[in-house]
C-alpha cells in the first residue's frame, strides 16, 4: 500500500509575481505516475490575451527546464474568457519522460519555436 502512496504522490507549485501581466496568478500541479512519467497540469487566472500584452504578441507558450539546463517547449496555452465571469482563465496538461525543474510561460509570436523569447510572462522557482 505504501508503493501506491508514493507512486500517486504529486506536488503544487504557485508562479511567481509576473511584472509583464502582474494580475496573472496560477499554479503547477507535478505528478510522478505509474510509468514513470511526470504529469504536468497549469492552472491560470487573470491572464490577459497575448495580443494585449506590449510588444503584441500571438501565443502564450509553456516551457520546461531540465537537468544540465535542457529547455523544451511542451505546448501552447489557450485562453478563454469566463461566461459570467471577466476573468481570463486557462488550463494546460502533458506528460514528460523528463523531471522537469523549473516551468515558464512566455508570450510568443509562433507557438512552434525552439528557443524561449525575452518576454517571460510566468514562472516558477525550482520544482
Amino acid at each position: 500500500m505504501m508503493l501506491v502512496f508514493t507512486n500517486a504522490c504529486s506536488r503544487k507549485v504557485s508562479f511567481q509575481n509576473s511584472t509583464i501581466v502582474p494580475a496573472a496568478e496560477g499554479s503547477v500541479k507535478l505528478k510522478k505516475d505509474f510509468n514513470n512519467n511526470y504529469e504536468i497540469k497549469i492552472f491560470l487566472a487573470n491572464l490577459a490575451e497575448p495580443e494585449r500584452l506590449g510588444p503584441r504578441k500571438g501565443h502564450y507558450v509553456v516551457w520546461m527546464e531540465s537537468n544540465n539546463n535542457y529547455i523544451k517547449n511542451i505546448g501552447q496555452i489557450n485562453t478563454s474568457t469566463g461566461f459570467i465571469s471577466s476573468k481570463l482563465k486557462a488550463s494546460f496538461e502533458t506528460v514528460t519522460a523528463v523531471k522537469p525543474t523549473r516551468i515558464y510561460i512566455t508570450a510568443e509570436d509562433d507557438p512552434g519555436v525552439q528557443y524561449p523569447g525575452s518576454q517571460v510572462v510566468l514562472t516558477t522557482g525550482r520544482l
